[in-house]
């Protein structure tokens, strides 16, 4: 789909990968709905978009459902169409399966899993409504990985790796596409914001499956620019050397 006067819901705007995207998809002259839970921190990058975009801010908490489902409906309301949902918002938990707090694990499945899940349903009605519609689910490259520290955050990836390929065949006849997109590692905050148990707070990834270098979160929002306008089932970033 071409984004040119298209409007995009982004999740997770108020920082990192969420920025990016909302920056560069309002160069390429769309209509823009951000979403995050600190309007402040929403409110400093509407400012730092062209002036010319247009953009709605809708506070948000993506675990509350009655919240999700306020924010498809004043995106609604205010364009008068949703032409593509991107279900960015996410948190890390580092932990080892035998020691983590399930309440963490619990926190993380509620915004990761959960979130993208509220957005999808509340969305589809007016997707189906108008008529088709893209909604591009954010992953994450560790889900292809069995990286030791992070299981719990890469299980829920994994999760919503099999929610989006199968709701990509659901809604198909309904003209709506599901995209699902993996970032890899990325130059952002989005480390520094995980949650993390008290006995992994000097892990490092284990030496011998490391990294790629990281991407920056320009360079992440430039391809999800590009899984929106060419629409594949997934797409992943290019490794770095």
């Amino acid at each position: 789909m071409e984004v040119q006067n298209k409007v995009i819901i982004i999740t997770g705007a108020s920082m990192g990968i969420g920025t990016a995207t909302a920056r560069v998809f309002a160069k390429a002259g769309a209509k823009l709905v951000l979403a995050a839970r600190s309007a402040d921190k929403l409110e400093a990058v509407a400012h730092g978009l062209p002036p010319q975009a247009e953009t709605l801010i809708v506070p948000t908490d993506m675990t509350d459902q009655t919240q999700v489902r306020a924010l498809i409906d004043q995106a609604y309301e205010h364009f008068g169409r949703i032409d593509i949902l991107i279900n960015n918002a996410g948190q890390a938990l580092v932990g080892w399966v035998a020691t983590v707090n399930p309440d963490h694990y619990r926190q993380i499945i509620e915004l990761n899993m959960l979130g993208p899940l509220h957005g999808i349903q509340a969305v589809v009605p007016k997707m189906k409504e108008q008529g088709g519609g893209v909604i591009i689910n954010i992953s994450s490259s560790v889900s292809k990985m069995a990286i030791p520290g992070i299981s719990t955050y890469a299980s829920t990836k994994y999760a919503l790796n099999g929610l989006s390929l199968t709701a990509r065949n659901e809604l198909a006849a309904d003209n709506i596409r599901v995209v699902l997109f993996h970032p890899g590692q990325t130059a952002t905050d989005f480390g520094k914001n995980a949650l993390i148990e008290e006995n992994m707070v000097n892990w490092r990834p284990d030496a011998a499956s490391p990294m790629p270098a990281p991407d920056s979160a320009e360079a992440v929002a430039y391809k999800i620019l590009e899984a929106a306008i060419t629409e594949p089932a997934e797409m992943e970033m290019p490794i770095q050397g």
